[in-house]
């Protein structure tokens, strides 16, 4: 468990850090699986690729959602077999498909790249069972479907299926579908469970056979702002789990996945930076940080986009969830308050993550923890700018031993 004595004996050794807490994603881990009888997990790798990290989830025989090639090889490396990589993601080049083909489940994105896949199985001399991603003629309020990069549209999949089934080198074996990501209401996540297998019974009779997979994607949530409530997981996985019992009666033999994606590691790790430097300007107080921007980008990207937002913006995942998506802890004794502005140290004006915000009095070298900052942290971040350190990504394990 991250303690402030852990924190602070770390903000010894360097200015800026990731920690992550590795008790902490585990019993995420065991909440789903021990909830979602049945239920298949894929950890989706961007989100946090750190190789702890992926230890951890892997090691707990949670499947992997690559989106791309260096996932899959990070994947195998970690000892993951094939039947639990699945590859999802456009514009798969030749590459990319050589080279995951006989390690990996990959997800055909369009009706192109299954002809592109027929072909490099047909070179090699070999069948390969593959997926399609689908683009669901529905949405999580159950809405007509709308346009969309990933995925075929499910009616020109049925419409086109009788060519593809003459394709003699792959055979579609499983579906995919991912229509919302951050999604804290459970009815949404149930009502579009029912019509993802009602879209799967109609792809299975279209088929002619039945699935060996379907993918549900999902978008469990987490919370960011503190007026988020957090998702009921255990209601969701009974009335879950009632449906797949439901569609079971009748598909005995597939394999059903959730997409964990940034439930198990999100709020799971902190981001910790120090002050550097403290000025007045205008009667303006001014904290400056290390490395913000060029070490965790998502609050300054918050701030900006509430800069020039004409109104209450829409989230825009994984890039911006919120305006208070992140919250500001100073690790201080001191009682007395002040109300500051947060900055970075880089030489651009939009290296700013928190305006007008009370905090306890700061000085040199006070600690400032960042929440939230487990998934799409590290990995949005461009650290290359301004050629500053790079803030060290630590791992604290479930012997309490901190490991860079």
């Amino acid at each position: 468990m991250i303690t402030n004595d852990i924190i602070i004996e770390q903000s010894k050794k360097y200015d800026s850090f990731y920690l992550y807490d590795e008790e902490a994603i585990i019993n995420n881990i065991n909440r789903l699986k021990n909830n979602f009888v049945g239920v298949d997990f894929l950890y989706s790798v961007k989100c946090n690729p750190h190789t702890l990290v992926l230890d951890t989830i892997f090691k707990n025989k949670i499947g992997s959602d690559a989106a791309s090639l260096n996932e899959v090889l990070i994947s195998k490396e970690k000892g993951v077999s094939k039947e639990n990589i699945y590859y999802s993601a456009p514009g798969k080049n030749r590459k990319s498909i050589e080279q995951s083909i006989d390690i990996a489940v990959i997800i055909a994105d369009s009706l192109s790249e299954i002809e592109f896949i027929d072909e490099i199985a047909r070179n090699k001399g070999i069948v390969v069972n593959i997926g399609v991603r689908i683009n669901p003629d529905f949405s999580f309020t159950g809405d007509f479907g709308g346009s969309s990069k990933f995925g075929i549209d499910e009616e020109q999949f049925i419409e086109k299926f009788p060519s593809l089934k003459e394709k003699k080198n792959i055979k579609i074996t499983g579906i995919h579908a991912h229509v919302k990501s951050q999604e804290l209401e459970k009815n949404n996540l149930v009502n579009y469970y029912k019509r993802m297998f009602k879209l799967s019974e109609k792809i299975q009779n279209v088929l002619g056979y039945e699935l060996d997979f379907i993918n549900l994607g999902s978008g469990i949530g987490i919370t960011y702002s503190p007026d988020d409530v957090e998702i009921d997981i255990e209601s969701l996985a009974k009335e879950t789990v009632g449906i797949i019992k439901s569609y079971k009666e009748k598909f005995k033999n597939t394999r059903i996945f959730i997409e964990t994606g940034r439930y198990l590691v999100g709020k799971n790790g902190i981001y910790v930076t120090k002050v550097l430097d403290k000025k007045f300007s205008r009667k303006k107080k001014y904290v400056i940080l290390s490395n913000t921007l060029n070490g965790f980008v998502r609050p300054s990207m918050s701030k900006t986009v509430m800069k020039y937002a004409s109104s209450s913006p829409m989230p825009y995942e994984p890039f911006f969830t919120c305006e208070d998506a992140f919250q500001f802890k100073a690790l201080t004794d001191r009682s007395d308050r002040e109300t500051v502005n947060l900055v970075g140290n880089l030489c651009t004006a939009i290296d700013v993550i928190a305006e007008d915000i009370s905090l306890p009095v700061l000085e040199k070298d006070d600690v400032i923890v960042i929440t939230n900052a487990g998934a799409y942290a590290s990995v949005l971040t461009p650290m290359q700018f301004s050629s500053q350190e790079k803030p060290p990504e630590l791992f604290l394990n479930t012997k309490n031993e901190v490991i860079e």
